[in-house]
């Protein structure tokens, strides 16, 4: 079963993309135990235009970012899930160029920022958030637990 859809949007498709984000999901929901939910997410690789234009209509923020969560379930209901068909986890919305931006910006390779975005989105699909000093601990400890376990450090 994939666990990721990927998709394109206006954006040439790139394969090299479609696997570190399958790598990296796969261990996501493996460390979270998903593996046996049938669950999938649906990720869209796409511009700043495009990403800026969902922020402005699903958020009401008229700016570009860098990734984008659109959960289906709330954090309590997943570990609950017990579905024979196939349902989605949510949805995840990447700029590709804020990715190259932000590994400059950052020192990072262009794979650690992709991975980290897809951890990053990954974990607000779980109900975790950024928003308390608290929340933000447990999310980043669980953001870098999987790219310590990938080995994807710089």
């Amino acid at each position: 079963m994939e666990i990721a859809e990927i998709n394109f949007l206006e954006i040439e498709e790139n394969h090299e993309y479609a696997n570190i984000l399958n790598t990296v999901l796969k261990k996501c929901f493996e460390e979270e135990n998903l593996n046996n939910k049938n669950l999938y997410i649906n990720i869209v690789l796409t511009n700043p235009k495009n990403i800026q234009k969902m922020n402005k209509e699903y958020r009401n923020i008229d700016k570009e970012t860098d990734v984008l969560s659109f959960p289906m379930f709330e954090k309590d209901e997943i570990e609950n899930i017990k579905n024979i068909n196939k349902d989605i986890l949510g949805d995840i919305v990447i700029s590709i160029d804020r990715v190259k931006e932000q590994a400059q910006e950052y020192g990072h390779s262009f794979e650690r920022e992709l991975s980290y975005m897809a951890v990053h989105g990954f974990y607000h699909l779980m109900g975790y958030d950024h928003m308390e000093r608290n929340d933000k601990k447990i999310m980043r400890e669980k953001e870098e637990n999987i790219l310590q376990k990938l080995n994807i450090l710089k």
